[in-house]
């Protein structure tokens, strides 16, 4: 059973923030865009890379049931081209804050892919109540320090969820002593991934077990979007520097007392609502009963990416 619950299956694509900007080409911009495409449009078979890892350790693509587990989420994740699109512009604005703080943790780049692969990068709601980038499900969070209540949900937060996501897959690795296994136990959990290894006498390697099949492929497809999105030209996405989402720059405005109206809050520091509620989802209420004192910290948006109010 798992802690940790996913966005279904389908494929997602994202691309390391660095490779961004240096893997992109200029697209036609005329009419001739759409000729090519429709004269042009194939659909390939993909050859397997010669070598892959993942946070540094080997895949065994020598094996058969390997490569063809590979090949199927390289083909699925490959040609979900709109929505591949989508995550390349989203990486570019939200790897910026993830990446450095894995880092912090002393966790491998590799496990932003498994950001992407549970939530496609925005703060949604699994249909098991799993929320936020990383989806955490209430129980979980609060195991951890998240606090989640009917005014603050900090699952929603991407600076503390990242945390809590490192301190999590840790543990993990600590447990397993494999990075690989670390991540099919965030989709797994801990415990379903030891009960699997002493049920079929496994040594401690995830591609060494036999396991239900959503967690049989959730390694395989952070892979393939670790390869597709290090390789965007290689398989066929073409973007602009510009067509790529940007982080918008803010400070932080310390509140410790209770907040009546968020919509006045917001017109006091010069935007609306709406901005205040896109830069803050923890937020979840139109006001915030702080009757303890906690100190919290809301972004507000420097000037000059969105229109003052008065």
């Amino acid at each position: 059973m798992s802690i940790l619950s996913k966005i279904g299956l389908g494929a997602v694509l994202f691309v390391v923030s660095g490779l961004c900007v240096n893997a992109v080409q200029e697209a036609p911009t005329d009419e001739s865009m759409v000729k090519k495409m429709v004269n042009d449009y194939n659909v390939y078979a993909l050859p397997i890379p010669e070598s892959m890892d993942f946070a540094g350790e080997p895949v065994p693509l020598d094996e058969p049931d390997i490569r063809e587990r590979l090949d199927r989420e390289l083909l699925v994740n490959t040609y979900w081209q709109s929505n591949g699109l989508l995550l390349f512009k989203k990486a570019n604005k939200y790897f910026p804050i993830i990446e450095p703080l894995l880092k912090k943790h002393g966790l491998p780049d590799d496990f932003k892919y498994l950001a992407v692969a549970e939530s496609a990068l925005e703060n949604n709601r699994s249909p098991a109540g799993a929320a936020g980038f990383w989806h955490f499900l209430s129980s979980t969070g609060k195991e951890y320090g998240l606090e989640i209540n009917d005014y603050v949900d900090e699952r929603y937060n991407l600076e503390k969820a990242t945390e809590v996501a490192a301190e999590y897959l840790k543990k993990s690795k600590e447990r397993f002593g494999s990075w690989t296994l670390a991540a099919a136990a965030y989709n797994a959990g801990n415990a379903g991934v030891n009960n699997q290894i002493t049920r079929q006498k496994a040594s401690n390697n995830y591609y060494d077990l036999l396991l239900n099949d959503e967690t049989s492929r959730y390694v395989f497809r952070i892979l393939a979007l670790k390869e597709i999105m290090s390789n965007p030209k290689k398989y066929g996405f073409n973007f602009r520097p510009q067509d790529l989402y940007k982080t918008i720059p803010t400070y932080k405005v310390k509140v410790d007392t209770p907040v009546t109206d968020f919509a006045d809050f917001a017109k006091q520091h010069g935007i609306n609502y709406k901005i205040l509620k896109i830069h803050n989802p923890w937020l979840r209420d139109t006001y915030l009963k702080n009757s303890s004192g906690k100190e919290y910290f809301i972004e507000i948006p420097e000037k000059g990416y969105y229109k003052s109010v008065e």
